[in-house]
C-alpha cells in the first residue's frame, strides 16, 4: 500500500513539475466589416432652375444635360456599392 502511494506521488510530482507546451494557433474565421465608403452627394439637377415661361430650346438642352447628370451620379453610386463588396 505504501508502494502505491509513493508510485501515485511520484506521478503527480512529475506531472506538476512539467511545463506546460506553448502553441500559437491561427484561426482564420471571418468578420463583418462595415463599409467605409464615402457619402456621395446628389447634384443640384439641370433642370431644377427651370421655369415655365422658359424657351423649349432650353428646356431640351437643360434635359440633355441632367441627362449626363444622371449617368455620372449613377456610375458614383455604382463605384460607391463595389468599394463595400
Amino acid at each position: 500500500m505504501k508502494w502505491l502511494l509513493l508510485g501515485a506521488a511520484v506521478l503527480l510530482t512529475g506531472c506538476a513539475a512539467r511545463e506546460p507546451e506553448v502553441r500559437t494557433v491561427r484561426v482564420e474565421v471571418p468578420v463583418q466589416v462595415p463599409c467605409r465608403a464615402p457619402v456621395v452627394s446628389v447634384p443640384v439637377w439641370a433642370t431644377d432652375s427651370l421655369k415655365k415661361t422658359d424657351s423649349l430650346e432650353l428646356k431640351v438642352r437643360a434635359l440633355l444635360a441632367e441627362r449626363r447628370q444622371r449617368i455620372g451620379y449613377e456610375r458614383v453610386l455604382l463605384a460607391a456599392v463595389a468599394a463595400c463588396q
